[in-house]
C-alpha cells in the first residue's frame, strides 16, 4: 500500500514557515507602522535598481550555479508549466489540504580484479537519542538504482527518504516497489503535487524570481525548490533533526568520522550552527567505456575548500582542461540544515530561514560526491534534452550552467565520432602520469570506500531479490 500523507491547515505557508516573526504585544502603533514601511521602502528601492540595471541583468537573489545536471529531462513527463498551473488553480499564500506519498558485462574496478564483497553494518536506528536525518530527492531513475542509492545512505545513518518521483520512477509498479522501503515517502508527480506547488508562497517572494517563466533547467530548479518546501513539512511531521536535498547521482562521503557515519559527522556540528555545507567532489572517468559510475569510478576532482589554495590557482587551467570552469557542473556543494521553524530552501543547494540568516559552517573532510558526465551516453543524451535550438541565445534560456550549455550544443551539432573526440578531450582522464601528479598535489582524490560499500550492498540486494542484476 502506497504511503499517503496529508499536509493540512495553511498548506506550504503554515508547514514551512512555522512560527514566523510577529510584532511583540507591547509594540507601539507608530513603531509597528515604521517596521511595516521599512521593508516596503527597501523593496521599492530594489525595484528601482533592477530597472536601472537594464533588461539583461540577473539579480543575485539565489545562487545561479546550483542545479546539478545528470537529471531526468529525457524521461520527464512533459507536464504543464508550473506558472500555468499556478494561474489555473489561483495559487496564492496558504491553500487547502493536499495529499502525498502514496548486462551481463560488469567492469571490475582497477585494483579489485578478484572481486571484493563488503556489506557494511546498517546503522542502529533504535537509540532514543539517535539523530534523525532526512534526505529528499526529485528523481526519474529506475527503482533498482534508487533502492541501491537509498541502502547506501541508510547504512551511513539516513532514516527518512522523501522521493519526488518522475518518469520511470513515477509508474505504479515503481511506486509500489519503492513505498515498501524503510523510511520512504513517495510524492508522485500528479495534480496534487502541481496544485500544491501553485499554492506556494515562494511565488510572491524575490529569492526564486530570476528562474520563473524560463524553460528546461530553470523550471527544474524551481520545481526542486518547491519540492524542498514540501520536504520540510514532512521532516517536521517525522520529527527529523536534519534535512538535506541530494540527487540520485550523488553520494555523501562522511570522511572524518570514526565509523564512516553521517550521524557522527552531523553530531559534531556545534549547537549554535544551523547548516553544514558538504563541499562537492566531481567524479572523473579514466576510460571512455564506463557503464556504472558508482561501481567503476574512483577518481575525484576535489573542492577548493579541501585543497591548498596555491596549488588550486596554479593548476586551475590544467584541471579546467578547456572547459568553461574548474568543475564541469556545480562547485558550491550541498548543505544540510536543522529542521526548525522558519526554514526554507534557498535554491537546490542551500537553505535559509525567515527568522534570520542561518549560521553555517563547511565540513573540513566530508563531501558530496557528484557522478556526472562519466559515460559517453551522459554527453550524447544532451541532444535530446530540452526543446531548445543549439544556439548561444537559446541555450542561455534553457541551461543555467556553462558546461551544460556547451554539452547541449556539441551533442546537437557533432556526429557520434566527433562527439567521442570531444568526450575524450574534455572529460576522460586517461593519462596516468598527469593523474598521478594531480593526486600528489592533492587536487584529485582516489576514493574506494563508496565503491566497495555499493558493490557489497548491490550483491546483497541482488541475492535477496530486491533488485535485478540487469538494471544496476
Amino acid at each position: 500500500m502506497m504511503p499517503v500523507r496529508t499536509v493540512s491547515g495553511k498548506g506550504l505557508y503554515g508547514g514551512v514557515a512555522g512560527k514566523l516573526p510577529a510584532f511583540p504585544a507591547t509594540l507601539t502603533q507608530r513603531t509597528a507602522k515604521l517596521l511595516v514601511m521599512l521593508p516596503l521602502s527597501v523593496a521599492l528601492f530594489a525595484v528601482i535598481l533592477l530597472l536601472t540595471e537594464g533588461p539583461g541583468h540577473v539579480p543575485k537573489f539565489a545562487h545561479t550555479g546550483l542545479v546539478d545536471e545528470r537529471e531526468f529531462m529525457s524521461e520527464m513527463d512533459h507536464s504543464a508549466r508550473l506558472e500555468d498551473v499556478r494561474e489555473q488553480v489561483g495559487g496564492r499564500r496558504g491553500g487547502g489540504e493536499f495529499l502525498y506519498r502514496v548486462k551481463d558485462k560488469k567492469k571490475v574496478p582497477l585494483g579489485f580484479e578478484n572481486g571484493v564483497e563488503w556489506l557494511p553494518t546498517i546503522a542502529d536506528e533504535t537509540g532514543p537519542n539517535r539523530t534523525k536525518i532526512a534526505f529528499m530527492v526529485t528523481t526519474a531513475e529506475h527503482p533498482d538504482q534508487i533502492i541501491l542509492w537509498m541502502t547506501y545512505h541508510r547504512a551511513i545513518g539516513v532514516k527518512f527518504f522523501y522521493l519526488f518521483t518522475e518518469g520511470i520512477a513515477n509508474t505504479a509498479e515503481s511506486i509500489e516497489r519503492l513505498s515498501v522501503e524503510p523510511g520512504v515517502s513517495i510524492i508522485p508527480r500528479d495534480k496534487n503535487l502541481t496544485d500544491a506547488h501553485a499554492k506556494s508562497h515562494a511565488w510572491e517572494e524575490y529569492w526564486l524570481t530570476p528562474f520563473f517563466n524560463k524553460p528546461c533547467n530553470h523550471e527544474l530548479f524551481v520545481k526542486q525548490s518547491l519540492n524542498m518546501e514540501i520536504g520540510i513539512v514532512f521532516a517536521k511531521e517525522d520529527k527529523a533533526d536534519w534535512i538535506l536535498h541530494i540527487d540520485t547521482d550523488e553520494l555523501i562521503y562522511p570522511a572524518g568520522s570514526k565509523s564512516y557515519s553521517l550521524i557522527e559527522v552531523i553530531d559534531e556540528v556545534p549547537d549554535d550552527t544551523d547548516t553544514l555545507i558538504f563541499p562537492n567532489y566531481e567524479s572523473l572517468a579514466e576510460s571512455p567505456d564506463v557503464e556504472d559510475p558508482f561501481l567503476e569510478v574512483t577518481l575525484f576532482k576535489k573542492n577548493y575548500a579541501h585543497i591548498n589554495s596555491k596549488e588550486y590557482f596554479k593548476n586551475y587551467g590544467r584541471v579546467q582542461r578547456g572547459n568553461p570552469n574548474y568543475f564541469t557542473t556545480y562547485g558550491n556543494g550541498k548543505s544540510a540544515a536543522r529542521v526548525v521553524d522558519g526554514l526554507r530552501p534557498n535554491g537546490a543547494h542551500r537553505w535559509y530561514n525567515y527568522n534570520g540568516p542561518p549560521k553555517e559552517i563547511t565540513s573540513g573532510q566530508s563531501a558530496v560526491l557528484h557522478y556526472t558526465y562519466n559515460r559517453f551516453s551522459d554527453l550524447k543524451s544532451r541532444r535530446d534534452r530540452c526543446d531548445c535550438a543549439p544556439t548561444k541565445e537559446e541555450v542561455e534560456k534553457c541551461f543555467i550552467l556553462d558546461f551544460d550549455r556547451q554539452a547541449f550544443v556539441e551533442a546537437s551539432l557533432r556526429t557520434d565520432d566527433e562527439l567521442m573526440e570531444f568526450f575524450m578531450d574534455r572529460l576522460v582522464w586517461d593519462h596516468g602520469k598527469e593523474v598521478d601528479d594531480l593526486l600528489s598535489l592533492g587536487l584529485f582524490g582516489r576514493l574506494f570506500e563508496p565503491q566497495l560499500m555499493l558493490r557489497g550492498i548491490r550483491q546483497s540486494l541482488i541475492a535477496s531479490g530486491k533488485i535485478s542484476d540487469s538494471n544496476v
